[in-house]
């Protein structure tokens, strides 16, 4: 049975309460909750709704989640290299928009995940699940950075409208998976707000490259 997020998370929050109610006759410390397990009393009147079993409906959304945030955080980091080294307008107007976009994204994966019961993602490129330099994410590698950092003016906006086409694509490509596999709506449409939306910044892009 395809089980949405939100309903697992529902459940886990009744199971909780139950729990609590059932210990208000005791000293206080039978309402812990240890390791996070549901008491079989508890779940006794829906023992197929365990949210743990259903969650591997989930396994879409936790991917990407997971990865995009790392591709968001490098995005937000060429976005912040933007500053001091291009004059051109055009090219700061659109950094600005990257970073105040996909800043907030960020703090909505990183709340999934912590609701989910997953582990903090990470910003580091190192720790995208699955997902090479190679593989189409579009992520930079070290030396791709670095050689941003030595560039200034035309030189500097050429190499990184590039580059940034490239990540672009890469989390469009990634966003498409979720909206085909994922199971839960918000983070549904969050990719599709991410198609949407980067898809536009490549046409941009692809204009100021000329």
């Amino acid at each position: 049975m395809h089980v949405k997020n939100t309903t697992v998370t529902t459940l886990a929050a009744a199971a909780i309460g139950v729990a609590l109610v059932a210990g208000c006759g005791d000293d206080g410390s039978s309402a812990s909750m240890e390791g996070h397990s549901m008491g079989s009393s508890s779940m006794e009147s829906a023992p197929s709704q365990d949210p743990a079993a259903d969650f591997a409906d989930a396994d879409a959304d936790v991917a990407f989640a997971s990865m995009m945030y790392p591709h968001h955080a490098q995005a937000v980091e060429m976005a912040s290299m933007v500053d001091g080294r291009s004059t051109n307008p055009d090219v700061v107007t659109l950094a600005d928009e990257i970073a105040d976009a996909q800043g907030p994204e960020m703090d909505q994966l990183a709340s999934w995940l912590a609701e989910w019961g997953q582990p903090s993602p990470s910003a580091s490129p190192d720790d995208m699940q699955g997902m090479d330099h190679g593989s189409g994410s579009g992520m930079m590698s070290s030396q791709d950075m670095a050689s941003l950092t030595a560039l200034s003016g035309d030189e500097f906006d050429q190499r990184w409208l590039t580059l940034m086409i490239d990540h672009h694509r890469g989390a469009v490509a990634m966003a498409e998976t979720e909206i085909e596999e994922g199971s839960n709506d918000d983070a549904v449409a969050m990719a599709r707000t991410i198609v949407e939306t980067q898809n536009a910044e490549i046409a941009r892009m692809e204009q100021l490259l000329g």
